[in-house]
């Protein structure tokens, strides 16, 4: 009876490892803040970055951040080319671990926020396989092994002022570096 009970469970497992990657997608992106959230299904991106047209609470996002369509579609279909095996290492790696802490500030599973690094680590592993080696933002949420993607807004607006910020001091630097190199 126990040799059947393993069976049983390696032949579900093996089914689970074999079954397809949508069936653990993201279904939903949630942007959090505090208690606000609103969701935007995923659906509703793959739509937009297939057709260029925007459809649902989309429509409203888009026109409020005073972009096109057509320009968002763009972004939702950049593929970025990496290798499967030196990307693993790395993100299985110290820096890339630290990394993955970062951005998993920013984006977590609604359900099970702890779980940010394996989580973006698979997405992005599994991104690359069912990309053949290219994973674009699509590709991400299609491999995201969780059904709710959280976006911490207030997260996301302290990065893209780090950002800035560091843009900032970068563009000081080059333009006295080019001002004392032209006298």
């Amino acid at each position: 009876m126990r040799r059947l009970h393993s069976v049983v469970a390696a032949g579900i497992g093996g089914l689970v490892a074999m079954a397809p990657a949508a069936a653990f997608a993201a279904t939903e992106v949630v942007f959090v803040s505090g208690a606000f959230r609103r969701s935007i299904p995923v659906a509703d991106l793959e739509h937009l970055a297939s057709t260029g047209q925007a459809r649902g609470l989309l429509v409203d996002l888009i026109r409020f951040g005073r972009q096109k369509p057509a320009q968002v579609a763009q972004l939702l279909n950049i593929g970025i080319p990496l290798p499967l095996v030196p990307t693993s290492r790395f993100l299985s790696s110290a820096p890339g671990t630290a990394i993955l802490q970062r951005v998993g500030g920013i984006l977590f599973p609604l359900q099970a926020p702890a779980e940010a690094v394996p989580a973006l680590r698979a997405a992005t592993i599994n991104g690359l396989v069912s990309g053949n080696g290219v994973i674009t933002p699509v590709g991400f949420l299609r491999a995201y092994p969780s059904n709710d993607l959280a976006v911490s807004l207030p997260a996301l607006r302290s990065a893209m002022h780090q950002v800035e910020a560091m843009g900032g001091v970068v563009k000081g630097l080059l333009d006295t570096d080019i001002k004392s190199n032209v006298k």
